[in-house]
C-alpha cells in the first residue's frame, strides 16, 4: 500500500469530540481515492493531517514505507513529497501560466524545467495558453494551471481539497473527468475532499463517507450504494428510502416481506441458514421501482422532478409509506394520480428497525 492510515485521531484544542475519530483506509499507488460526506464532517482535518499541516493526536500516517505522522512526530509537508490543489487554486497572478507551473521547480536546470513545463501544459491541455495570466483565463483553465502545478514536480501524492467548489455544476462534472483522465495519465496517486456525490462517482476509484469524524465505509462507487455498510451512507449516498419489512433467510438467501412484495437477494449468500424472521426496515432505491400500470400495487404522485430523459416520481402507498421512482419521461403523470408499481430489487439491504 502507498497511502496507509491507521487509528487516526486529529484534535482541536477546545473541543470535545475529535474532528477525526479513528479513521483507517490505505491507497494503492496509482488509486484515486475520495473523501465525502457533510459540510464539518472532518474530511478537510483528515486530509490536512496527511499532508501535515495538522498533527494527529493518536495513531499513524504512513507513506510507503515511512511513517510521516504519529503522536509526537509530524514530518512537514515539504518532507512529504507531495502536492497539494485548493479550492481557490492559489495562482500567483503576476506570473504567466508557465511561471506558475515552474515555482515548484526549484533546483532544477533551465532547461529541465522548460522540459517538465511542456510535459505537465500538454498533459492538462493548456500548451497555447502558457504565456497568459491567471485572470484572462477561465475558472476551468485556471484549475488545470493548479493541477499542472501541483503535477509538475512529480510528488508522489496529489491532494485535492474541494477543487471544483468555485465552479457552476457542469463545468465540475466535465471537469472531473478530465481531471480523472489527467491523474490516470500522470500515473498519480491522489487523495481528493468533495461534498458532491457525482464528483466522487466520477473521479474516485475508492471513495470514503466520513460522518462526525467517522469513516463510515471505504469501497468502490458500486458497493456504497448497492452495499451500504451502515445506515447513514444508505441514506448520504443516491435516492432511496427505508419501508417496514420482515427478514429471514432461507435456501441460503436473504429474504424480506413487505408491503411490495417478498424480495430475496439472489447475490448473497445468507448468513445463517433458518434465521427466526426479525422486523427491519428495507432500503429501497428510486431504480428499485418499476412503473407497471399492470401492478398488483398502487401508488400516489405526491412530486416529480424532470430529469430530462426521465420522471424522479415521490410516491405514496395506500399503507402510508413513501417511495421514489425513476420513470422514464414520455410517462407523464399528474401530481395525485394513482400509478401502478412493482419492485425490482437485486440486492436487498435492510438495517435495524427504526420507530
Amino acid at each position: 500500500m502507498f497511502l496507509t492510515v491507521s487509528h487516526v485521531d486529529v484534535c482541536y484544542p477546545g473541543n470535545a469530540k475529535p474532528a477525526v475519530n479513528g479513521v483507517s483506509l490505505q491507497l494503492k499507488a496509482g488509486q484515486i481515492g475520495v473523501l465525502i460526506g457533510p459540510s464539518g464532517c472532518g474530511k478537510t482535518s483528515l486530509l490536512r493531517a496527511i499532508a501535515g499541516l495538522e498533527p494527529v493526536s493518536a495513531g499513524t500516517v504512513q507513506l510507503s514505507d515511512r511513517v510521516v505522522s504519529q503522536p509526537g512526530l509530524t514530518a512537514p509537508p515539504e518532507k512529504r513529497r507531495m502536492g497539494m490543489v485548493f479550492q481557490d487554486y492559489a495562482l500567483f497572478p503576476h506570473l504567466s501560466v508557465a511561471g506558475n507551473i515552474a515555482f515548484g521547480l526549484h533546483g532544477q536546470s533551465a532547461s529541465s524545467k522548460t522540459q517538465r513545463i511542456a510535459e505537465v501544459l500538454h498533459l492538462v491541455g493548456l500548451e497555447a495558453e502558457k504565456d497568459r495570466f491567471p485572470h484572462e483565463l477561465s475558472g476551468g483553465q485556471q484549475q488545470r494551471v493548479a493541477l499542472a502545478r501541483a503535477l509538475a514536480p512529480k510528488p508522489e501524492l496529489l491532494l485535492l481539497d474541494e477543487p471544483f467548489s468555485n465552479l457552476d455544476v457542469d463545468l465540475r462534472e466535465r471537469l472531473a473527468l478530465e481531471i480523472r483522465n489527467i491523474l490516470r495519465a500522470a500515473n498519480a496517486t491522489a487523495l481528493f475532499v468533495t461534498h458532491d456525490q457525482m464528483e466522487a462517482f466520477a473521479i474516485g476509484d475508492v471513495i470514503g463517507v466520513i460522518q462526525e469524524g467517522h469513516l463510515h465505509q471505504w469501497d468502490d462507487a458500486y458497493h456504497l450504494y448497492h452495499r451500504p455498510a451502515s445506515r447513514f451512507v444508505a441514506e448520504f449516498i443516491g435516492h432511496g428510502v427505508f419501508i417496514p419489512g420482515v427478514r429471514s433467510q432461507s435456501h441460503g438467501h436473504l429474504h424480506v416481506q413487505t408491503v411490495l412484495g417478498d424480495l430475496t437477494d439472489h447475490h448473497e449468500s445468507a448468513d445463517s441458514e433458518g434465521e427466526e424472521a426479525k422486523h427491519c426496515d428495507v432500503l429501497l432505491r428510486a431504480d428499485d421501482i418499476v412503473h407497471d400500470d399492470e401492478a398488483m400495487v398502487k401508488a400516489e404522485i405526491l412530486r416529480k422532478s424532470f430529469r430530462g430523459s426521465e420522471f424522479l416520481y415521490t410516491l405514496r402507498l395506500r399503507s402510508g409509506e413513501t417511495v421514489m421512482a425513476h420513470v422514464p419521461s414520455h410517462h407523464d403523470h399528474t401530481i395525485g394520480e394513482w400509478i401502478g408499481i412493482r419492485a425490482e430489487v437485486d440486492h436487498v439491504v435492510t438495517f435495524e428497525r427504526q420507530t
